[in-house]
């Protein structure tokens, strides 16, 4: 009787070792590497706003294209944080790179709050298909210190991917949002004082 007992929960136990789900995988953006040319210094403080995003992809699952009209999400490649919370901070730390600028960051800073380039961005697509490729449309504008009227721009970027996972798919919008930061910057540099 004991020993029909012991082998019962033996077999319950591997039986729901077998049943174990899959390991889910976390992915986070990332700024782009520092290159080795040596940009001027543009003397600026920048502060990267909230980013919008659309509602389909504002979800821990990426989500990518299967079809003109459908969309997968993989329970099992998720974002480690928020698109919302990512895109700013790795927008922040591109700008910073492009600009040769300490002074550009997601959160507010200390110092005088008139002379602050502020970024607003908003994200119309946010698209991907395994193995292809990944497209970003972002509208954003940057209100400039003082009474300048503010700048604007639309950045349409499709960066091809690397590979056919998921890490070839997050590299590839981690390029796209280089590129995006790019044209902010561009769009700060002249307005400089």
């Amino acid at each position: 009787m004991r020993l029909s007992l012991l082998l019962a929960i033996a077999l319950a136990v591997a039986t729901l070792a077998g049943c174990a789900s899959p390991k889910a995988d976390f992915y986070t953006l990332s700024a782009e590497a520092p290159g080795d040319s040596a940009r001027p210094a543009t003397p600026v403080t920048v502060l990267i706003g909230a980013v919008s995003v659309p509602e389909l992809v504002d979800r821990p699952q990426i989500v990518v294209r299967a079809g003109a009209n459908q969309v997968t999400m993989n329970e099992f490649a998720r974002w480690a944080d928020s698109l919302k919370s990512q895109i700013p901070r790795v927008i922040a730390a591109d700008v910073a790179q492009d600009l040769n600028s300490p002074r550009v960051s997601a959160y507010p800073m200390a110092g005088d709050q008139a002379a602050v380039y502020r970024v607003q961005i908003d994200v119309q697509r946010f698209d991907a298909t395994l193995g292809d490729a990944v497209t970003v449309d972002a509208l954003w504008s940057v209100s400039s210190p003082g009474k300048r009227a503010p700048l604007s721009g639309r950045s349409t970027v499709r960066e091809p991917c690397s590979g056919a996972g998921y890490d070839a798919l997050v590299a590839a919008y981690s390029r796209a949002f280089a590129t995006i930061s790019r044209d902010i910057a561009t769009a700060i540099r002249p307005a400089s004082p």
